[in-house]
């Protein structure tokens, strides 16, 4: 299975643009570190979709410095939406209650 988990407000508490500063839930980490084993981790985020600005070191490091486990990470690519609708998608907060 291939599994695409959301960075920033789904694996660490963000605020706005200031992903320095951004910190790890460390519970939902250790659940995706468990599916890792079983199934393809790609990390996908927002970061820098709007601004241009590369985030791939900083965000490389946040997530080797939480041990986050993952085989891809997919930066700057995932569209900025208020809203997705899509028959495969799973709340985060549905999702890490289970």
């Amino acid at each position: 299975m291939i599994i695409y988990v959301d960075l920033d407000n789904t694996l660490c508490k963000t605020d706005g643009l200031k992903y320095e500063k951004s910190v790890p839930i460390m519970d939902r980490i250790h659940k995706i570190n468990k599916l890792y084993e079983t199934n393809k981790i790609v990390i996908y985020t927002a970061r820098g979709s709007k601004t241009g600005i590369n985030h791939r070191d900083l965000t490389e490091k946040q997530l080797n410095k939480w041990g986050v486990k993952y085989h891809e990470l997919d930066i700057g690519n995932k569209p900025v939406f208020d809203l997705l609708i899509d028959d495969r998608a799973e709340s985060d907060k549905t999702f890490f209650q289970s």
